[in-house]
């Protein structure tokens, strides 16, 4: 098949769809495995990414907003602590190496490590089509029938219209998570999910339309974080937190407990019964869902207890409640109905927007692959079935690979949606595609 793009006979070795740390995290492991290889020894691969240039959560890229891993578990680092494309190497090149130790800290700020992340990508920008949308994933069949390629169609977002398909032996799926919305909410001008809250927000101040009240639901670490913002963003709005919880949670960040996000712990989680896999998820959600930093915690709460002393309290926390019901209020604002769990007792507050810090969920697979996601094998359960390598199982006719990166917690543990492992993680993949090449040959 001739290449739209390339304008020669290419076939892809490895294509990723979705350009997030993921799959930026498997370009850097090809393009170092690439240096000073002959082209007959190299991998060629390329990612396609529908947004215009790298973005990792820019909507929470708020400005005192830390990371909550280290940032050893960077890019390259468990995978290749001398590359120089680790976080450390980064701030060399920005001159900031010396600042940052003199911090005494392992988690950098969120903005900072975005930036690291954009300084990365630019450096393998050469393997990378942004603006490429993926609409379609076809199977490839030989003579005999069996799938020995994908075709990996594009749509170009600057061109309605255009498309582009592409050829590849294996493809590395990393779209990332979408936006988790709860039943009988939807998203509007005034409502907003947490992932968009700072160009909203700065949309709405733009606008010079006062903000008399905002409301948060959720309890997690980004609905603690989307309170805090706009107590301060907003120095005149009441802002009111809604969750179902009493209070919020602490983040379980204790050295043991930590383990759980080990690579060795992917091995145990991997090979676990299915009950034991279930145990383990419900053991340890305290060290990722749903829950809030203490420091953070500590921090809503003193100016909580400030604002009660001076007489003038505008955060409010609506807890044991949720948000019953949503409609239009006076100036455009809303009229968010809030019921009190324990007594069914409802209150409404008139808001000038609602912020849903409601987390998110998996990408339907299905969705996007199409007829390619039949050749894919279920559990019992009907999730994908995934090998450690992070490569679906597939029907036995299919001889092209597809790996996963993310949506993979039921076999791979609570590490598949987190920054944690991603070196290691592409270290595998990319170890995998040798492998593979090997066999064939």
């Amino acid at each position: 098949m001739k290449s739209p793009v390339m304008g020669s006979d290419v076939v892809h070795d490895i294509i990723g769809i979705g350009f997030g740390p993921s799959n930026l995290a498997l370009s850097i492991a090809v393009e170092e495995h690439n240096t000073g290889l002959t082209a007959d020894s190299r991998l060629n691969a390329l990612f396609l990414e529908r947004q215009p240039r790298f973005g990792w959560h820019r909507g929470m890229l708020i400005d005192d907003a830390t990371m909550q891993v280290s940032f050893l578990k960077d890019l390259v680092t468990l995978r290749n602590p001398t590359s120089d494309y680790s976080f450390l190497c980064f701030l060399r090149e920005q001159g900031r190496l010396i600042d940052f130790l003199n911090q005494k800290t392992l988690f950098p700020l969120r903005m900072e490590f975005h930036e690291y992340f954009e300084w990365a990508a630019a450096r393998v920008a050469h393997l990378v089509s942004y603006g490429s949308e993926v609409v379609a994933v076809d199977p490839v069949r030989d003579d005999d029938g069996r799938v020995t390629f994908f075709d990996v169609t594009c749509r170009d977002t600057g061109r309605p219209g255009r498309t582009v398909t592409h050829r590849t032996r294996n493809i590395s799926v990393a779209m990332g998570l979408e936006q988790h919305v709860p039943p009988g909410l939807e998203l509007a001008e005034r409502v907003w999910h947490n992932s968009e809250l700072i160009p909203q927000a700065e949309q709405l101040a733009a606008t010079g339309v006062p903000v008399r009240r905002a409301v948060v639901l959720g309890a997690g670490q980004s609905a603690a974080e989307t309170v805090d913002y706009l107590h301060r963003t907003f120095p005149d709005a009441e802002v009111c937190s809604v969750f179902a919880k009493y209070g919020y949670t602490p983040a379980d960040d204790s050295p043991f407990a930590n383990r759980i996000f080990d690579p060795e712990a992917v091995d145990v989680y991997f090979s676990a019964p299915s009950a034991v896999k279930q145990s383990l998820l419900d053991y340890h959600r305290s060290t990722n869902y749903s829950v809030v930093d203490m420091d953070l915690i500590e921090s809503l709460y003193a100016t909580t207890y400030r604002e009660k002393v001076a007489g003038r309290e505008r955060l409010r926390f609506l807890n044991v409640s949720r948000v019953r019901d949503i409609a239009d209020g006076a100036d455009g604002g809303l009229d968010v109905t809030v019921e009190f769990l324990p007594t069914g007792e409802q209150q409404t507050l008139p808001a000038d927007v609602l912020v849903l810090a409601t987390g998110y969920r998996p990408r339907d697979l299905t969705a996007l692959m199409g007829d390619a996601a039949k050749l894919c094998l279920k559990d019992d359960g009907d999730a994908i079935r995934v090998g450690r390598d992070h490569r679906v199982e597939t029907v036995p006719e299919v001889a092209a690979g597809i790996y996963l990166q993310g949506g993979t917690e039921h076999t791979h543990g609570l590490t598949s949606t987190l920054l944690s492992t991603v070196a290691v993680r592409a270290h595998e993949i990319h170890r995998s595609l040798l492998s593979d090449r090997a066999t064939a040959a």
